[in-house]
């Protein structure tokens, strides 16, 4: 794309963003993010429905505050983009949004075993990782968020925290861009396998404090390019 204006530069890391987390298995054929549109903070941008690694910018969609396509754009969105549209709507302070189904972090949804930082790179997880359960809410479904109620629902089981599993199904991750988004989705489904293989060793585990946990945070806040420019150049590699 050789336009660098801010909403085109956007949609470039949009793209990297999806060719990041498929090179690492967060998502795979399932799975999207999105990032809020820098001119209209009700909109957002998410692909139409492909699988994150093949995606381009000319996939790219722009949705309004309800999830709905803008203009006359018909193309075939994600069935799930209420999970971005309503997390948009309830946190202001949320610049991108990663859903997945990564396995490791399944488990922890689907037991009374609560997903806690192990290790300084998951020190944001110390805010808690919440269980959206959808049948507290609808009784028996499919277990996908299909409308703005389900995503209203996943959206305060959220509150103010960074991850957010979902029963049966994966997980969200928020940030206030898409590096932080995506480095927390990475590192979700990292600490959620660390945090199985300390189970299986039978002995305590010790992990993060609060404080701790912060204090990693707020370090890993600093220097979050290392990263996100190391994923980048390995993204269609």
């Amino acid at each position: 794309m050789n336009d660098k204006s801010p909403i085109n530069a956007l949609i470039e890391d949009l793209v990297v963003a999806n060719r990041i987390l498929a090179r690492f298995g967060v998502l795979d054929g399932f799975g999207h993010v999105s990032v809020r549109h820098p001119d209209n903070p009700g909109h957002f941008l998410l692909s139409r429905s492909l699988a994150p690694e093949l995606v381009t910018a000319d996939d790219i969609m722009q949705f309004n505050e309800d999830s709905d396509p803008v203009g006359a754009d018909t193309r075939k969105p994600y069935l799930e983009r209420y999970i971005h549209g309503e997390i948009y709507r309830a946190r202001p302070d949320v610049q991108a949004v990663v859903h997945s189904h990564s396995p490791s972090v399944i488990p922890f949804a689907g037991s009374n075993v609560r997903l806690r930082p192990i290790y300084h790179m998951a020190g944001f997880l110390g805010a808690g990782a919440p269980v959206f359960d959808i049948r507290c809410c609808f009784g028996d479904t499919d277990m996908l968020v299909r409308n703005r109620d389900h995503g209203r629902e996943l959206a305060s089981s959220l509150k103010q925290s960074h991850v957010a599993l979902m029963r049966g199904h994966g997980f969200v991750t928020v940030g206030n861009g898409l590096p932080v988004a995506v480095y927390r989705a990475v590192y979700t489904e990292m600490n959620a396998s660390l945090q199985q293989k300390a189970i299986g060793l039978n002995g305590e585990i010790t992990f993060l404090s609060d404080a701790e946990a912060s204090m990693a945070d707020e370090m890993m806040a600093g220097v979050m390019g290392r990263p996100w420019e190391l994923w980048k150049k390995k993204a269609f590699e």
